[in-house]
């Protein structure tokens, strides 16, 4: 008897069933023609590496089903943990050994550690499904142990937000003295040590002040348009990525002080926080703040905190200021308002008061009032 072999056509999703069938008639012409149909996805899964599989899994899956954010944050945990140790493996080699081994070696940043481990795992769950790219069942980051991982974020005293406000404001209008590295080249530095300065770009302060004020993340930050803004209603709509699940959007409550850092910014192209070509048809978003925020928390004498400390700041100010816990979670984006009512109910709704007894609170912390004001907000001369 003729041994038979099972081969994959796909999904049910993509391909109907008479599509499917013409499929499979094709298949067994093949066969009876002597071919072999799978000879070359064995072929492709016997040479892919890591590295190919890797990038197969965030363009042919992440890119299409999952939002820009975490498109890119999935992209960071492969450029910087996954290829560098297993790009030039043999995806189907891989052994959970060697996993194991890499995982215990990161374990000094155990939260970094267990998701370079959940990336890996969710590309090697997708490509033994219907891609067929590794044999199925094939995941050698199954069953290894997590580490515990403690709870990070805080909520910055008073002082620290007011060495933040601080080193922004120097960094950005004076800038912030350097020290020369032992093993630096000297040639080129300027020799009188006073003129040995960095500074940040307005955008890259604004985009830090954004981040203090609004608790928003920061791809939400800089991947903002200003077309995105509604000054009137005050408030921001960040459109989500369209899944298989859900579409829809979120609104993000603009207080006062974060209103009036955007109406200070200087409109070079369509992003808030000029990138790449800014203004031009090849425009890209800023990608990241790794330099200014380097810069300004080594000025605060911050050097423990992450940028994304700040959102859980905004929200640790308002628990610490007695406002409800769903408000926050409003203010945060943890629910999501249905779009047709996107705008109705923020005029009068608690949220914006909340946002703006938070907003008031940063400010002055930051030190960042105009003296010449009282505790009640100055209108806002928005511009064009």
């Amino acid at each position: 008897m003729t041994p038979k072999k099972l081969a994959t056509i796909g999904s049910t999703k993509e391909f109907s069933p008479d599509e499917a069938r013409k499929l499979a008639d094709k298949l067994r012409a093949m066969v009876k023609m002597g071919e072999d149909p799978q000879a070359a996805t064995r072929a492709e899964r016997d040479s892919i590496t890591v590295e190919q599989l890797a990038q197969e899994f965030l363009e042919r899956h992440v890119s299409k089903k999952r939002s820009p954010a975490t498109f890119a944050a999935y992209t960071d945990v492969v450029d910087r943990y996954i290829v560098p140790e297993f790009g030039k493996v043999k995806a189907k080699s891989l052994t959970g050994a060697q996993v194991s081994r890499w995982h215990q070696r990161l374990e000094a940043s155990p939260y970094a550690a267990n998701k370079a481990l959940a990336v890996l795992s969710a590309i090697y769950g997708w490509a033994s499904g219907p891609p067929a790219l590794v044999p199925s069942g094939t995941n050698p980051a199954k069953g290894i142990e997590r580490f515990n991982e403690v709870k990070r974020g805080r909520v910055l005293s008073t002082d620290e937000l007011a060495r933040l406000g601080a080193a922004i404001r120097t960094a950005e209008v004076d800038g912030v003295p350097w020290q020369v590295r032992d093993s630096a080249k000297t040639k080129h530095l300027r020799k009188n040590v006073a003129e040995r300065k960095t500074r940040i770009s307005p955008h890259a302060a604004a985009a830090i002040r954004l981040l203090i004020l609004t608790g928003m993340r920061l791809r939400e930050v800089l991947s903002l348009r200003w077309s995105q803004i509604d000054f009137d209603r005050g408030v921001i709509v960040l459109e989500k990525h369209k899944t298989a699940r859900t579409t829809g959007s979120k609104a993000v409550v603009l207080n006062a002080p974060a209103l009036a850092v955007l109406d200070g910014i200087d409109r070079i192209g369509a992003y808030v926080v000029a990138g790449e070509f800014a203004g031009t048809k090849d425009e890209q978003p800023r990608p990241d703040l790794k330099r200014p925020w380097a810069v300004v928390r080594s000025a605060a004498g911050l050097d423990d905190l992450r940028i994304h400390d700040l959102r859980h700041n905004f929200g640790g100010f308002g628990a610490s200021g007695g406002l409800g816990l769903p408000i926050i979670g409003k203010l945060l984006g943890h629910t999501q308002p249905a779009t047709t009512s996107r705008y109705s109910h923020l005029d009068a709704d608690p949220v914006r008061k909340a946002s703006d007894a938070i907003g008031e609170r940063l400010l002055d912390a930051l030190g960042e009032r105009p003296k010449d004001t009282s505790a009640d907000i100055v209108p806002i001369k928005r511009g064009v």
